[in-house]
């Protein structure tokens, strides 16, 4: 059993980066499904956890604050710690990412993530914010040492339901899948996104 876990900032209900996180995690696990371990005839299942950070915010101050986590919090540390591979999801608030996202990876260990798989995405009004995860959450995985996956995913809300979003999304997972489960190959999706240019030419 592959453990995945999903930290996700979103502050409202529904939420877009909560779907983005939900569908990062669902591709995720539909690549490991693809290509069973060797040892393991089911060795393509996932557990996955969702960590709201909304639910546990003023938990993660408190411990900015005092130095000690609160069971909530402890309980979603540990699940990030001991996971496979992390999907971290946040909007872009002020061109960045959120205070609130930061905060929860600032009360981590700061060796904890070494090593570790992560898928890391975005969500946004429009397109101009998506270089948040090559200026803003690459570098901040990078210092924690984990292993970030090639394929970032940055939605803006006109992105949703699209081919495009739907093809990042997929090869993100098989990307992550690869590396939760050491590196083995996995069936990486064909693309199935049509260029513009090709519509207009039938």
């Amino acid at each position: 059993m592959t453990r995945i876990a999903v930290v996700t900032a979103g502050l409202s209900q529904p939420s877009s980066t909560r779907l983005l996180a939900d569908q990062l995690a669902a591709a995720t696990r539909d690549a490991l499904a693809n290509e069973p371990l060797a040892n393991e005839p089911l060795g393509g299942d996932a557990e996955v956890t969702v960590i709201e950070l909304r639910d546990i915010a003023v938990d993660v101050t408190n411990n900015m604050l005092t130095g000690f986590p609160s069971p909530r919090l402890s309980a979603a540390i540990e699940s990030v710690t001991s996971a496979d591979a992390l999907i971290a999801v946040t909007p872009v608030f002020t061109a960045s990412y959120s205070g609130l996202f930061k905060s929860f990876f600032d009360v981590l260990d700061k060796e904890s993530l070494v090593g570790k798989p992560v898928l890391i995405a975005a969500t946004g009004g429009t397109e101009r914010h998506s270089l948040v995860l090559d200026y803003q959450l690459r570098p901040m995985f990078a210092y924690l040492r984990a292993e970030v996956t090639p394929t970032g995913v940055y939605a803006a809300s006109s992105d949703f339901g699209s081919p495009s979003l739907h093809d990042r999304v997929r090869r993100a997972g098989a990307e992550l899948a690869d590396r939760a489960v050491g590196g083995r190959t996995v069936a990486k999706p064909a693309d199935t996104f049509v260029p513009f240019e090709q519509l207009l030419a039938q």
